[in-house]
């Protein structure tokens, strides 16, 4: 297997329309590397130079040590799986894990002994003689993946690889990417707009915007320390609350409440973060309060989303499921000051 290096890396598709503005990222050998972002980041452009779909318009993209910006698509040892399954309709299952194999010129019986392993892998081995029309979406995706698996690659690329599947499905298969990885022991490089696959599949995270890296870390780390409202806003759902605030010192002041800081941020006006999970209807002593005026409900059975107004701002809370709480009625709820985000007026984090 093999890390993957991109540095100082611009895709540009003409003079107005740049997908990938100046890219500097280093995924380790064996690592799950999750590039996240809205739709138009750039995100699968990344994974396309790497793959040698695009060209690259500056910088140098590296498997291992091995610079590829020049070397063609087939003889950068990577296997791709895509969105669609792109599967041959007129194959079977396991015609379409062999194909590339015998293209390649691989001898009969290592080709039967590399499928049936995947299929054994991949939970296929009663599939093999269907066609893909018998087979339902996850199991096409399987087999996707199968063909990709069968060429023991330096390095997996998985652009949205789940988004044609139902939600149940989606998560089964989440689970089985993640024990996929586990046991082969490869270099993932997986690209999704749902922050939900990126959080719960990657072992790190690099959220993109506009063609811009914005962070990297692990996930508890995105969550817990986003470098700027907009990491902190795509990554969790609810979404984090944004409250403007005017600060003196160390108080805050929103315009339903104010808090105190351990100490002075250094600016006077900014945007108070804070994650609908710490805000609890159970107040301990020295814990700020604000006053919820509820607007909305949600009842999910193991959660409730309050959503309201405090003073003139907007607030979403997630409080216990067993709260009797009705539409119109308010509610006082504590603030976790420990866990509270601070961004200032560039909208960079500064607590």
């Amino acid at each position: 297997m093999a890390s993957v290096t991109y540095e100082h890396v611009t895709k540009r598709y003409s003079a107005d329309v740049t997908a990938i503005r100046d890219l500097s990222l280093q995924v380790r050998d064996t690592e799950f590397m999750v590039l996240v972002g809205p739709s138009g980041c750039g995100k699968s452009t990344a994974l396309r130079m790497l793959a040698g779909l695009e060209e690259i318009t500056a910088g140098e993209i590296r498997i291992g040590d091995r610079v590829v910006n020049d070397i063609p698509a087939r003889e950068r040892d990577i296997a791709m799986v895509f969105q669609s399954y792109a599967l041959y309709p007129h194959m079977s299952v396991y015609d379409n894990m062999a194909f590339g194999l015998k293209m390649r010129g691989t001898p009969k019986a290592q080709i039967e002994q590399k499928v049936r392993s995947a299929a054994r892998m991949l939970g296929l081995e009663q599939l093999l003689n269907r066609k893909p029309r018998q087979l339902s979406g996850g199991q096409r995706q399987r087999v996707a993946l199968g063909r990709a698996i069968v060429r023991n690659p330096q390095v997996f690329l998985l652009d949205e690889p789940l988004s044609n599947l139902d939600a149940q499905l989606r998560v089964e298969t989440r689970i089985n990417l993640q024990r996929l990885h586990r046991d082969l022991g490869a270099t993932f490089i997986y690209v999704t707009h749902d922050q939900v696959e990126a959080m719960t599949m990657g072992d790190r995270i690099a959220v993109l915007r506009d063609g811009v890296l914005q962070q990297v870390a692990s996930p508890r780390d995105i969550y817990d320390h986003p470098a700027n409202m907009y990491v902190a806003g795509f990554i969790g759902s609810p979404k984090m609350n944004f409250i403007p605030v005017s600060i003196q010192g160390s108080t805050v002041r929103a315009s339903g409440f104010q808090l105190e800081l351990p100490r002075p941020p250094g600016i006077e006006k900014g945007t108070l973060g804070i994650r609908p999970e710490d805000l609890t209807e159970k107040p301990r002593d020295g814990m700020p309060t604000v006053d919820l005026k509820v607007e909305v409900l949600e009842v999910l059975g193991s959660d409730q989303y309050l959503y309201g107004k405090v003073g003139g701002d907007d607030l979403t809370a997630r409080v216990d499921p067993q709260l009797k709480v009705f539409v119109g009625d308010t509610v006082k709820l504590a603030l976790n000051a420990d866990r509270i985000h601070l961004f200032d007026e560039t909208e960079k984090a500064v607590l």
